[in-house]
């Protein structure tokens, strides 16, 4: 078994009030300690540092009013959107009362079934249960944020999959030496290095209560707090009580980096990884050496079972030459270029086919048409965009791309 001591050491020097606790892993990864991603703060120690008094400040007015804005965006037509904003004063001066009184309670989840390819199964809560959400994390996420590392890109301002590609190809170029080739390289994009490419299994499914709350009490002394999330935890039927996170909740995305940030100080500052990216449950480290990586691939695994009782997924983790190009948050990313995944290609073509067959709106298919340009703009797509636009398009969709 691998020997884990060296972790609950680490935890210990960071509950130490020491020099070395001050850490602020959320600044310019180019300062002095750029090869750990993370900066030395001069006097506040962050890692020690708890909040109190934050239910009222979650129960403040002006904090609803915002999460309202929040929760309303891009909503505003929805009938019970309307609803609620026709007496908008009144519904938030009840909702207020029952999170003073602490007697709010969420109401039941309505699941339903996505498929963009992967088919998922997302969870909507109501409409002012998703306000109590940006409340809450209107407060507490500024908390974390100042401790998170700075190569997380999960929901989280100024992140995003785009910096992590971007980040991706920085590591790819360090790692191969700017690109150095390997032995009877077929083409220029045959560099060396290699990738651990990991994917936690069932991540949501599997989070555990008792676990996130231990790790929300560190930064969070404010006992109504942690009843009012406990409450939101406990508002999804779960396969097995105590664990899981409804996919499409604000509450879960966010959990999700907070239940993860011991595995991100875990892999930066006891495995000492240097090029180590993470968003949500899928996370790569690059190397030049396969033997390292196999190495570090097992202390992550039993970290992952011991700490947080969470596994890698078999099938999804896998250690992989660069030469080959590496499929990384939708994109398949060569040294020198970047192509889009089939499976989103497949995508945008079915859309396409739907529309001719007049099975889905104008609107619908211009929307598709607006969010397939962020996501090939990113890659070298010019070509098979400009095929689409050229068959398919009409006057509302013309200077979609260019």
């Amino acid at each position: 078994m691998v020997q884990l001591d060296g972790f609950a050491n680490s935890v210990a020097r960071f509950n130490a009030n020491s020099d070395r606790a001050n850490l602020n892993c959320n600044r310019n990864p180019t300062n002095s300690n750029s090869s750990l991603g993370i900066t030395y703060g001069s006097k506040v120690n962050n890692i020690m540092k708890t909040y109190n008094k934050l239910y009222e400040k979650i129960c403040s007015m002006d904090n609803l009013i915002l999460a309202f804005l929040k929760a309303k965006k891009g909503k505003s037509k929805e009938i019970y959107v309307i609803n609620f904003k026709n007496n908008l004063e009144e519904s938030l001066l009840t909702l207020q009362r029952e999170l003073i009184n602490q007697t709010y309670m969420p109401k039941p989840l309505k699941g339903f079934i996505i498929r963009d390819p992967k088919t998922r199964k997302i969870h909507a809560s109501a409409f002012v249960d998703r306000i109590v959400h940006h409340a809450i994390v209107n407060i507490i996420e500024p908390i974390f944020e100042k401790i998170f590392i700075y190569d997380s890109y999960a929901s989280r301002k100024d992140k995003g999959t785009h910096k992590a590609i971007e980040r991706f190809k920085e590591f790819m170029r360090k790692v191969s030496k700017n690109g150095k080739l390997v032995k009877n390289a077929l083409n220029n994009n045959m560099i060396e290095g290699y990738v651990l490419k990991a994917d936690i299994r069932h991540y949501f499914e599997e989070v555990n209560h008792n676990i996130l709350i231990k790790i929300l009490r560190r930064k969070i002394d404010d006992a109504k707090t942690i009843q009012l999330i406990n409450k939101v935890l406990k508002n999804f039927d779960s396969k097995v009580f105590g664990k899981g996170m409804p996919l499409g909740n604000l509450t879960s995305q966010f959990f999700a980096n907070v239940y993860l940030n011991d595995l991100d100080y875990f892999v930066k500052h006891e495995l000492k990884v240097k090029y180590y990216i993470r968003y949500v449950d899928d996370f790569v480290i690059l190397h030049s050496s396969k033997k390292r990586l196999e190495y570090l691939k097992t202390k992550i695994e039993e970290f992952l079972k011991v700490y947080l009782e969470l596994d890698l997924h078999l099938d999804k983790t896998q250690i992989l030459p660069l030469r080959n190009g590496i499929t990384f948050l939708g994109y398949r990313i060569f040294y020198h270029y970047t192509l889009m995944n089939k499976k989103n290609i497949k995508g945008i073509m079915k859309k396409v086919l739907l529309f001719k067959e007049n099975k889905i709106s104008k609107e619908d298919f211009n929307n598709s048409l607006k969010g397939w340009e962020g996501y090939s703009k990113w890659a070298n797509s010019f070509n098979f965009s400009k095929t689409i636009l050229r068959n398919y398009s009409n006057s509302s969709t013309t200077n979609i791309f260019y």
